[in-house]
């Protein structure tokens, strides 16, 4: 039997660039975008310093339609998923790699676009309250292509029982 283990990402932090959305010749949705999340900390001098990373999300099916419609470049966002390393080789023969950031979940913060922060966001038609919301698509196996839902998240029975204890 192997041992379990955890594939686990949750960054937050502003779009690099707009969402790209295209699609497999199947007809799935992917989008992809990049994302900077920023570090502060005081060195052994006393000096403030900050690094910035850059991350690639790919998003697929419903979620990748989600988020080519509510995210745009530099707006704040959530992300949740798992690391995923992609190899090829070029036609000249150089091998490639790259890591990415399969999310199934998205929350977009602040606002929308044209600085709308209630009422109907124009990105979509969805309004400044659903870009808040949680999106997420379902655990799949890897043997077939990801489903995605926008199902509302049911609370489990510790969850309940958490509710219930008054401190």
């Amino acid at each position: 039997m192997s041992a379990r283990s955890l594939n686990k990402v949750q960054l937050i932090g502003n779009l690099t660039r707009d969402p790209e959305l295209r699609y497999t010749p199947s007809g799935t949705a992917v989008c992809t975008f990049g994302l900077a999340t920023n570090r502060e900390w005081v060195d052994t001098a006393g000096q403030k310093q900050e690094a910035v990373e850059f991350h690639r999300i790919v998003a697929w099916n419903k979620l990748a339609d989600i988020c080519s419609q509510l995210l745009f470049k530099g707006r704040k966002a959530y992300v949740s998923g798992r690391l995923q390393t992609r190899s090829w080789q070029t036609p000249e023969g150089v091998e490639k790699q790259i890591t990415e950031i399969v999310i199934d979940e998205m929350i977009a913060f602040g606002e929308g676009r044209g600085g709308v922060t209630s009422g109907q966001d124009e990105v979509g038609g969805a309004s400044a309250e659903e870009a808040n919301q949680v999106f997420s698509q379902e655990p799949v196996s890897t043997e077939q292509p990801p489903v995605v839902s926008k199902a509302k998240k049911t609370r489990t029975k510790a969850e309940e029982v958490a509710d219930d204890i008054p401190f």
